[in-house]
């Protein structure tokens, strides 16, 4: 943990800045172990492995408690990175580009491994900050801590330490997988100051009948389950059907036949899968596979969470034709959860 992120943080309890009480472990302008306080109410959080941790996985919800194992465990054994990121990470906050980063405070909501933390600090974000509930903290350090404008935090998305500083939020693949989308997505706005915009990409609930009715029975009853390991194991096997079929039939349909291609079965995102290596892959199989809480969310679902924080100038897009993009301003009349 960097020192000037106590400039954004805020205190989840009671809203109190955050002082720092103590170091045990300093390494390279990074707090790697220490102790943080509310200047207000005297709660104290701790540092830990370079990550602030306002969050006991011990003493929270059930459901959040299950989902940050299984995803946590994920994103400390998916470590890799792909030349594709920058391309997928732009197609999911369309119409943001590189550019639209520069000089901003940036908060991502759902880090993961650090992936899109990264690309915003490498844009020209002044500061980004990498929230998560999970383990997978650790790994998002671990990539970003050469970096002197990241910060990571392990925080509930419902439960935000922060103040409402920042110019820009965006949450990608994370809120569909909250006991509350819709709250979640209020609480990340509720950060962002009066004229900043915020990003959200979602599970598209038309065109993916075929997954609720087949995929989600065995998500919620078996494989979001049995323990990550054997799950890692397992998701191999469907990965292999998804690699070969994106490889040889979806990608050489696209470039030699599109007018054939266009009406295979789920075209526009298998043709997009096929971009990716057998490790990816894996990993978005496994994703897939992994979590236990995961919502398909309507066009007309989606655009009341854009009403409920007013919201201007928002744009919903379509992806892969199994997904939505949503990108709009704050004008300051959403409230803080």
């Amino acid at each position: 943990m960097k020192e000037k992120l106590l400039d954004l943080l805020a205190c989840p309890k009671c809203g109190g800045d955050i002082l720092l009480a103590y170091v045990s472990k300093y390494e390279e302008k990074e707090i790697i172990e220490g102790v943080l306080t509310c200047k207000k109410c005297d709660h104290e959080y701790k540092v830990v492995r370079g990550a602030a941790r306002f969050v006991d996985l011990g003493k929270i919800e059930a459901d959040k408690a299950h989902t940050a194992r299984n995803f946590g465990w994920q994103w400390t054994e998916f470590t890799q990175q792909d030349p594709f990121y920058d391309g997928q990470f732009l197609g999911w906050l369309k119409p943001v580009t590189p550019e639209f980063f520069e000089g901003k405070v940036v908060l991502e909501g759902g880090c993961g491994k650090g992936r899109h933390t990264k690309l915003a600090a490498e844009w020209g974000a002044k500061e980004v900050v990498g929230i998560d509930l999970g383990d997978g903290v650790r790994s998002a350090f671990a990539l970003t801590r050469h970096l002197p404008n990241v910060h990571i935090v392990q925080c509930d998305i419902f439960k935000l330490p922060f103040k409402r500083v920042f110019d820009y939020a965006f949450s990608v693949g994370v809120l569909h997988h909250t006991p509350d989308p819709k709250g979640a997505f209020v609480s990340l706005a509720g950060k962002v100051k009066k004229g900043g915009h915020i990003s959200a990409w979602i599970y598209g609930a038309e065109n993916n009948e075929w997954i609720t009715k087949y995929v989600d029975p065995v998500r919620e009853g078996f494989t979001s389950k049995i323990s990550q390991p054997i799950l890692y194991q397992l998701s191999k096997l469907p990965t292999l059907g998804v690699f070969l079929t994106t490889k040889l039939v979806y990608k050489p349909a696209n470039i030699i036949a599109k007018p054939v291609a266009k009406r295979l079965f789920y075209n526009d995102y298998l043709n997009h899968l096929g971009t990716f290596g057998w490790r990816e892959q894996h990993n978005i199989v496994f994703d897939h596979l992994v979590a236990p809480t995961a919502y398909y969310i309507s066009k007309e679902e989606f655009a009341e969470w854009w009403e409920a924080i007013k919201a201007s100038d928002v744009e919903i897009s379509w992806h892969n034709s199994n997904s939505w993009c949503g990108f709009g301003r704050i004008d300051g009349q959403n409230r803080e959860r």
